[in-house]
């Protein structure tokens, strides 16, 4: 072969090596969580469905580092991110479960072996899937890969700010509730004064690094298209789904007719963290806009089931 050849064949090996990623994480991904469903279904229990989650990210991220056998810098770097973060979450997410007994979410639901509590774990495979696609893409690259660049470490430093935000919110948030002096009040301490879902823009701000590292892996813009899926998929769910409006509605339920509501509402920012003292000043028109403060999330509260 000449030179245009030899880089044809290594560009096919590469492009054949993320296909049959892409097909592997998917079957690994659904027998995860199917193996979760029927132990979780048989035994009538919620408790593991968000461990089921994390870990299998791990899981992912560790095969797709061992099996293409390539090691790059790349690769360890964004496998180890995703091993602490998916970590720390599905233990923090199983201990708080174990805490409170049940997971609310579920509290309606047939947890046996029924279509609804099949669909759960449906939708927590696919969510999985596609929330993984960088990580899986960037460990299926073969010797041709870049090397590290200001890509990667500003991916990389985005990923830790969000990390260390996710971590601390949820640990200030943990050791609230189960502060029996705070017994029916909202937690407004710590990073939870800038932000009314600062856990949330840290979960975003970790996926934004993610697929910023697959920016710097040349992937080519039909993968880093793929990938882009990622921290979106991230952010639709969590602004419009199953993160912000539910969250919001149940605050308005329980603390809605209270000083220290609509107080804390009037100061203190959605999602990106901003000092009361300066947001309480802005105008509204940057609330509703840049800082997301938009109209559904204040008439949403009759529109969705009450979940701790």
């Amino acid at each position: 072969l000449g030179a245009t050849g030899r880089v044809e064949a290594a560009e096919a090996m590469c492009e054949y090596g993320v296909g049959e990623a892409l097909g592997w994480s998917g079957g690994v991904t659904v027998l995860v969580q199917l193996s979760f469903f029927i132990v979780a279904a048989y035994f009538e229990f919620d408790k593991v469905t968000d461990f089921a989650g994390g870990t299998n990210f791990v899981l992912l991220a560790i095969l797709g580092l061992l099996l293409e056998h390539t090691y790059l810098a790349r690769q360890i770097l964004i496998t180890a991110c995703i091993v602490v973060w998916g970590t720390r979450l599905s233990g923090y997410l199983l201990i708080r479960v174990l805490k409170t007994g049940k997971d609310a979410r579920f509290d309606k639901l047939n947890r046996g072996f029924s279509l609804e509590f099949a669909g759960f774990w449906l939708g927590q495979a696919v969510w999985v899937w596609v929330v993984s696609l960088p990580v899986t893409l960037i460990n299926a690259q073969c010797g041709q890969a870049p090397q590290l660049g200001a890509w990667d470490y500003v991916g990389a430093a985005v990923f830790g700010v969000g990390l260390v935000l996710e971590t601390v919110a949820d640990q200030q948030k943990f050791e609230f509730k189960n502060d029996e002096a705070n017994k029916g009040r909202m937690c407004v301490v710590g990073t939870w004064s800038w932000s009314r879902h600062p856990n949330y823009f840290g979960e975003m701000l970790v996926w934004l690094g993610v697929f910023l590292m697959a920016v710097g892996a040349g992937l080519g813009w039909m993968w880093l298209l793929l990938a882009a899926m990622s921290p979106l998929l991230v952010t639709v769910l969590l602004l419009f789904v199953s993160g912000m409006p539910i969250l919001e509605a149940n605050a308005a339920r329980d603390y809605g007719e209270t000083d220290e509501y609509k107080k804390y509402v009037s100061e203190t920012s959605i999602l990106f963290p901003v000092p009361p003292s300066v947001y309480a000043g802005l105008p509204s028109w940057v609330k509703t806009t840049v800082l997301c403060e938009w109209p559904m999330y204040g008439v949403a509260a009759d529109a969705y089931t009450r979940v701790d």
